[in-house]
Formats: C-alpha cells, structure tokens, sequence
C-alpha cells in the first residue's frame, strides 16, 4: 500500500477543517475554525470509543490555544501512560500543532527539548500538503499515534520505560 493511500485509509472517518484561521485572526473566524476542530475531535473519540480503540482524552483552555489531557500506549499487553499536551502556534494552522509528552521529555532522541515529538520528517509535509483541512484531530492520528507506536516498543526494549 502507498503512503498516500495508507494515509487515506486513516484519516478517511476523520472530519476536515474549511476555515483557514488560527488564533491570532479575527476571533469569529477562530471561533468557527475551534468548533470544526472539536466536532472533528468528538467524531473521532466517539468511532474510537465504539470500535475500542480509545487511546487519548483532552481538553483545552478557554482559548482554544493550549490543550492537555493524557494518551497512553499498550505494547506487550501493558499499557503506557504520558501527560499529553498540545500548543497551536500563532501561524496554525498554516504551521502543525506542537504535541508535547512532557513526560518523555530527554529519554528519547526522537524528541525536542521539553518533550516535544519530533514530526518535522514524516507529519510536517503532509501537514503542509493538507492546510487547512487538517486539525488537531489528525495530528493526533496521523502524529502522535504512530511516534507512540514507533517509540514506546524502543523505549521499553532498552530498558526507558515500566509499565
């Protein structure tokens, strides 16, 4: 399967944005955008919910800008839990969310300094591809989902991580 189509296949229950604003614009333009990215959210949760495949809760600030909640990971029937949290910058959302575990912070190379993944390689060009349909929902599955996947079977061989 291409990358493309792989890609395809995992944002296809996934709601697209349309409004092309972020936090430092006209604050009903990011009033609309805010409420297509939490109906994108509440879609996603609920299809995870019904198929048992929850993985993530969050929520956010009265601003919308600052989201925190918690994400975890099973790997060899235990389960991973981390801190999640999720900064839009003021260019969003021409520029991706920054997703940060802070409790992962410096115990794997595959990270910035403060915890945030590093998704500059394989999420930032198709984030850019994807502007402005692409949200926080599908940083969440198309970022965070599979660096968890990647990190944490890597993290616990080498003796990083106890469940």
């Amino acid at each position: 399967m291409t990358e493309e189509r792989n890609t395809q296949t995992n944002t296809e229950g996934i709601l697209q944005c349309s409004t092309n604003a972020g936090p430092v614009d006209a604050p009903a333009e990011w009033e609309q955008r805010l409420n297509e990215e939490f109906n994108a959210l509440i879609q996603y949760v609920e299809e995870n919910k019904a198929n048992d495949t929850e993985w993530f809760t969050i929520d956010c600030d009265d601003k919308g800008t600052k989201w925190f909640g918690e994400c975890w990971h099973v790997h060899n029937m235990k389960t991973y839990k981390f801190r999640l949290e999720i900064n839009i910058p003021a260019a969003y959302p021409n520029a991706p969310p920054d997703i940060v575990l802070p409790d992962l912070d410096g115990k794997t190379a595959k990270m910035y300094r403060g915890g945030s993944i590093c998704l500059d390689a394989h999420f930032a060009p198709l984030w850019q591809k994807n502007v402005p349909k692409y949200g926080i929902t599908h940083g969440l599955a198309l970022g965070l989902a599979p660096w968890l996947a990647s990190e944490v079977p890597q993290l616990v061989a080498v003796g990083v991580l106890a469940p």
